[in-house]
């Protein structure tokens, strides 16, 4: 220790001092870092329950929690740094140069800022929305900073960056009230398409969730050399689609066989 005052020209003590001083900021540095990051995770979940007693949009109350919580933890960090005895104007300078370089090398995180912002701006979609984008199909379960995430029917978790996304075709199948169910048989070329017309028709009358209004369509789609090709058009509400397109076909498909209306072979 005395070799070390020696060689910085430091007086008898103040190399103790330097060391209790050193010691001191980098342990009241580690607690402002450690106390910080608990209180943005309790300031972020307070946020977040009080967003939601607010009837806040889902993704809108996501996107400000991931964005509050990356905030204040970058302001804790520049506290814990600034505790150590970083100048912070020098310190910021360097930052905001290091920053140029980075906005550069990580420009595609910045267009999936901005491109999180659009989605909740112009709402194309929403949380709890099933919508087809980039090829897949799902139901949007999050809208954070960068990213959303979808949930698929078979429980896989798919994440979109939200630049691609925001700039993308977007099929939203939740956003109208109702929606249509198509269906195609194709029957022997002997059976009067009166009588399909009319077995059809009762048959979709039988299922409350079909709705009369638009009232439903059974037409001749295509005569082929296999035969009738009829085409079936019902409107039901939206929640109803995925369970009254198999249980109706099924339906349909039984009252055809009960009225001896032979289907074609393939």
């Amino acid at each position: 220790m005395h070799f070390i005052e020696t060689l910085f020209d430091l007086k008898s003590g103040d190399f103790s001092k330097v060391i209790f001083s050193l010691l001191t900021n980098v342990i009241l540095a580690i607690v402002i870092a450690v106390v910080g990051f608990w209180l943005t995770g309790v300031l972020t979940r307070l946020v977040n329950r009080i967003l939601r007693k607010s009837d806040t949009d889902a993704g809108l109350i996501s996107f400000l929690t991931s964005f509050l919580s990356m905030a204040l933890k970058i302001m804790v960090v520049i506290s814990a740094i600034t505790q150590l005895g970083v100048e912070m104007t020098s310190f910021l300078t360097l930052l905001g140069a290091a920053g140029i370089a980075v906005g550069m090398a990580f420009s595609g995180t910045l267009s999936n800022f901005a491109g999180g912002i659009m989605i909740l701006v112009l709402k194309p979609f929403k949380v709890g929305d099933d919508i087809m984008a980039l090829g897949e199909q799902g139901v949007v379960s999050e809208i954070q900073i960068f990213n959303t995430y979808l949930k698929t029917a078979d429980h896989k978790v798919l994440v979109f960056p939200n630049g691609p996304l925001a700039n993308g075709t977007i099929v939203n199948y939740t956003k109208e009230s109702t929606r249509r169910i198509e269906w195609t048989f194709i029957f022997e070329h002997a059976v009067q398409i009166s009588d399909i017309q009319q077995v059809i028709g009762a048959a979709l009358k039988t299922d409350k969730r079909v709705l009369q209004k638009p009232e439903p369509i059974i037409g001749v789609q295509q005569l082929t050399e296999a035969g009738l090709q009829i085409k079936v058009k019902c409107w039901v509400k939206n929640a109803d689609h995925a369970t009254v397109f198999y249980q109706v076909q099924q339906l349909i498909i039984e009252a055809a066989r009960a009225a001896a209306l032979p289907f074609a072979k393939s």
